[in-house]
């Protein structure tokens, strides 16, 4: 009997992470500051990301690249 687990779960399976469309966590704190412009502007615009776009461009761009 399997007790909290789908009967049909293959337990041979191993799960792949993707290729892309996931950004590793920034242990480094490398693109620390940029994200932190990125939230300031997003506070003082309530929420509303079109006069951020810039900064997030910019923070994507650093996660990418790290």
């Amino acid at each position: 009997m399997s007790f909290g687990r789908p009967p049909s779960l293959d337990l041979g399976f191993k799960p792949t992470p993707p290729q892309r469309g996931s950004f590793p966590l920034d242990h480094y704190g490398e693109c620390k500051e940029k994200m932190i412009l990125y939230m300031q502007c997003l506070k003082s615009n309530g929420s509303n990301s079109t006069p951020c776009r810039d900064l997030s461009r910019n923070y994507l761009s650093c996660r990418m690249d790290k």
